[in-house]
């Protein structure tokens, strides 16, 4: 999900401002039958990214059966960028909105949670109470309980898992790399074969960040906040990297794809053989949707990949708690899981557990086609957690600088 650098920072100074909050009208977050009942001929508008076509198909998907099972309407703000929900948020407190907020849900990112939590902009604790939520086995899955480090202490639930893979077209590269170092002399070797999205793209952010944690001899410093005096020298293996990198990029770096469709557009016309994704299935699902030649395959790096899970926000002033925190739970059912990880779907990875479901809610995973491109679980390698937020905040702030402006 993408995030705009200058809008957050704007986001966060304006929530500096911001004067100690009312308390909001609480729904009993801990009986659900009367959340449901409230929520019945409530409609929730959702602010969510729009920039991914089967995205958006699969959010009126969710839109339909929240309407057929619980009488609420959803409805999908198309957002090009997430800060333009939060920046919403914001304007409706400094203006005394404190009731009637036009925001009932986010699809949040790292960043903007910890700015939003850090201000006291998000209804809750809620999300533990969902029934759905022990699925996600939360005393065992440590990433339901953290956004990027923050402790999310129930003002979040999760309802997506997502891990970046590469992929390559085997009719066009015979060994990929394995690492940033072999990415770099192979793709000194071909030359406008490899590209990644423009920084702040959530994609291109995954990059430099996999970069940053890749290069470094020492990464623990990454998951704390970042002091200004580190910056230079714990970031100067990646502007080596990058430098070195981007003269032989596609267009020789002097141009980037917006996001991972224009990134699959490429390699769909064979103008680059390597590129990234934050999804494990997206390869598959393309090839599907006839966008990738079936000689695609996907790869990770011998270290290990960033992932992380997506979450679901609900704002302190939002109208309608009680159909948002319906329509999260619903998220987290595993009918919805299964359907958004089905590569033909969307190829999103699941928040459940399988040993928390039933054998007739697994039965609903084990029938999903992966797909030939899509790597088993046990191929995928270690899962590196997203580094603090204002580390991220930071190198794209630097690549922006150092690359664009």
């Amino acid at each position: 999900m993408p995030n705009n650098r200058n809008s957050l920072r704007a986001t966060v100074a304006m929530a500096v401002l911001a004067l100690a909050l009312p308390a909001a009208a609480t729904p009993h977050t801990s009986d659900w039958q009367s959340i449901m009942a409230e929520a019945k001929g409530q409609t929730v508008y959702w602010n969510a990214w729009a920039g991914e076509e089967r995205i958006n198909t699969y959010i009126s998907w969710v839109a339909q059966q929240v309407d057929a099972r619980y009488g609420v309407e959803l409805v999908h703000v198309k957002l090009g960028d997430t800060s333009e929900a939060v920046s919403r948020v914001l304007a409706e407190k400094q203006a005394g909105n404190d009731e009637r907020g036009s925001v009932d849900m986010i699809w949040i990112n790292g960043e903007n949670f910890a700015a939003m939590k850090a201000n006291g902009l998000l209804f809750g604790p809620w999300a533990d109470a969902m029934p759905h939520y022990p699925l996600t086995d939360p005393d065992n899955t440590p990433a339901v309980r953290y956004d990027w480090t923050i402790p999310v202490d129930g003002l979040e639930s999760p309802w997506s898992s997502s891990q970046v893979v590469f992929y390559y077209d085997t009719a066009l590269v015979e060994n990929h790399p394995n690492n940033m170092a072999e990415l770099l002399e192979w793709a000194t070797l071909n030359p406008g074969e490899f590209t990644y999205p423009q920084v702040p793209n959530f994609l291109g952010n995954a990059f430099i960040t996999q970069a940053m944690l890749e290069l470094s001899d020492s990464t623990k410093l990454f998951y704390e906040p970042m002091q200004a005096e580190d910056f230079d020298t714990a970031t100067a293996a990646l502007w080596e990297f990058l430098d070195e990198l981007h003269p032989h990029l596609w267009r020789s770096g002097r141009a980037f794809p917006s996001n991972s469709a224009d990134l699959r557009s490429l390699m769909g016309d064979s103008e680059i053989s390597i590129a990234l994704s934050f999804s494990a299935t997206e390869a598959s699902g393309a090839i599907a949707n006839h966008e990738l030649p079936d000689t695609v395959r996907s790869y990770v790096h011998d270290s290990g990949m960033i992932g992380n899970m997506s979450f679901m926000a609900i704002p302190y002033n939002a109208q309608h708690k009680a159909g948002a925190m319906v329509v999260a739970n619903y998220l987290m059912s595993p009918e919805a899981q299964a359907e958004k990880q089905d590569p033909k779907v969307w190829g999103s990875g699941t928040i459940l557990a399988m040993d928390m479901l039933s054998p007739e809610e697994r039965a609903l995973f084990d029938d999903i086609d992966l797909g030939i491109a899509t790597l088993p679980p046990s191929e995928l390698g270690e899962l590196l957690g997203q580094p603090h937020p204002s580390w991220v905040d930071a190198i794209a702030e630097a690549w922006q600088t150092r690359y664009v402006n």
